[in-house]
């Protein structure tokens, strides 16, 4: 169990000195110069170290040449996150990743898995062709408002906060999930017909969230044992709980791992390398993935390879300790169950896999990031990277694209996503019959154990329509959930 630091910052921006000024045009022009400070901080940042900096030509150097010119630049955005998003190139086409951080010290507690949340996560399926809307629960988290709740996987929703889900209202209702408190109809499905059973209200509360869901092992898959691990996030806080898992495992002699990534959106590369080290028998100190820096900053380029051991770090990330890392030494392939949220460090992990084993793919096409991001800080004498630091009249800071990763081979050409190889399972027509992760006739899962089994891994689990249609509307997460990061500490190596 993880200990919540619970964090009050109280900031002053210099509000204490309002009342020094008679004029409102001198209040004026010292907010319009801390706005500017602001740009001014973005742009040279995003200059230093944005990934796709040559390519924005407002990133040009020779925007600064002529100072006067470049302030009117700033002073042309109202807001540094304008100005940021200003500078992205081809927003939503190629980087569509960056963002802009209004708190973060927020931002640093949802890498570690703590964030306000319902601890729910649904997903939009329109069941007809009539309009009509259900949400079926893809994931509850542990010890959250939900499961509290007695809310489970598999559950269906099909009104929130009183408005009955159709295609007409869905967009509008969807957002009663993103506000503090929350009403959520239920019902049960029979031959296509929705009947109520209660509704549940929630409220969002700070939570804590364990990415190691479950470990389980199945003892005799055609007389093979089967570890089975839902895998969440790479949080770095949870390094030693990832590393009891492959204990277990160890200890149960498993001989296949079936390694489930659906919901997992990525988080720190470093962990990606310790789960990676966890699972290649031979793995020693090979190369595990190359991450390439823009120009102005070749000099880090940089590896990960595998290692022996890794670091524990507290719930603040800083580190406490190291530990051996708990090595399979049984396993000649790995089956990775994904979806189109298996994002950033979890392709990264097929990846990076892939020049030394079999990594067998079943479920839906990944979601296609080979690229990553550091946390730049308003502190440009450390080059924008040192918290401690940063200026202390505000939380603003950017999470940009900063990094490409490749792998052993120098292979890194999956933006449009890892396919899967050996069966395309499509889990949201499942569901009216979406069972518990663990279930061996949960569909996504059944195809793995029946691929091990020599049976074809063309699903037969439970399947009573197959023209629903996924609703791409947003799911009830956050922008953290997608991300591959490194820590500052790579850059000092």
């Amino acid at each position: 169990m993880k200990n919540i630091k619970t964090l009050f910052l109280l900031l002053s921006l210099a509000l204490t000195t309002v009342s020094c000024f008679e004029d409102k045009d001198d209040i004026i022009v010292s907010e319009a110069q801390q706005t500017e400070n602001l740009n001014d901080f973005v742009w040279k940042a995003m200059n230093s170290w944005y990934n796709w900096q040559t390519e924005v030509p407002d990133l040009a150097d020779s925007k600064t040449e002529n100072s006067s010119t470049y302030r009117s630049y700033l002073s042309s955005f109202s807001t540094p996150e304008d100005l940021f998003y200003s500078l992205i190139y081809q927003t939503d086409v190629i980087d569509r990743f960056s963002w802009f951080i209004e708190d973060y010290i927020e931002q640093e507690n949802a890498f570690q898995g703590i964030s306000k949340s319902f601890g729910l996560q649904p997903q939009g399926v329109q069941i007809d062709g009539d309009g009509n809307v259900i949400l079926y629960v893809r994931y509850v988290t542990d010890n959250s408002p939900a499961s509290a709740a007695g809310i489970k996987r598999g559950d269906i929703i099909n009104a929130i906060n009183g408005t009955t889900l159709t295609s007409s209202t869905y967009s509008d209702a969807i957002n009663g999930l993103y506000q503090d408190s929350v009403t959520l109809s239920f019902v049960s499905e029979n031959n296509g017909v929705l009947t109520p059973i209660e509704d549940k209200t929630i409220t969002a509360e700070i939570i804590s969230e364990n990415p190691v869901y479950l470990t389980k092992v199945f003892d005799n898959i055609d007389g093979k044992k089967v570890g089975y691990l839902v895998y969440n996030g790479f949080t770095s806080s949870y390094n030693d709980e990832l590393n009891d898992a492959f204990a277990f495992f160890k200890s149960e002699n498993i001989t296949e791992l079936i390694l489930d990534l659906r919901l997992n959106g990525g988080g720190s590369v470093e962990t990606s390398a310790y789960l990676a080290s966890m699972i290649y028998a031979n793995a020693n100190t090979e190369r595990f993935a190359e991450l390439i820096f823009n120009s102005k900053h070749d000099a880090e380029n940089g590896y990960y390879n595998f290692e022996n051991t890794l670091n524990v770090y507290n719930s603040s990330g800083d580190k406490t300790g190291e530990q051996s890392i708990n090595r399979l030494t049984t396993l000649n392939q790995l089956y990775v169950l994904t979806s189109g949220n298996t994002a950033s460090a979890s392709e990264m992990i097929i990846n990076g896999l892939l020049p030394y084993i079999p990594v067998n793919r079943i479920g839906t096409t990944t979601y296609g990031k080979n690229v990553g991001s550091i946390t730049l800080y308003d502190s440009p004498d450390s080059d924008y990277l040192n918290r401690s630091t940063a200026n202390s009249t505000h939380l603003n800071a950017m999470q940009p694209i900063v990094f490409q990763i490749f792998n052993k081979n120098g292979e890194s050409d999956y933006t449009s996503g890892f396919e899967p190889n050996i069966a395309e399972v499509i889990e949201y027509e499942y569901w009216n019959n979406t069972l518990a992760f663990g279930d061996e006739n949960e569909a996504v899962l059944k195809a793995a154990l029946d691929d091990i089994r020599a049976i074809s891994a063309k699903n037969t689990a439970s399947k009573t329509q197959t023209d629903a249609t996924l609703l791409k509307a947003p799911l009830i997460t956050n922008k953290f959930k997608n991300e591959m990061y490194i820590n500052a500490d790579f850059l000092s190596k």
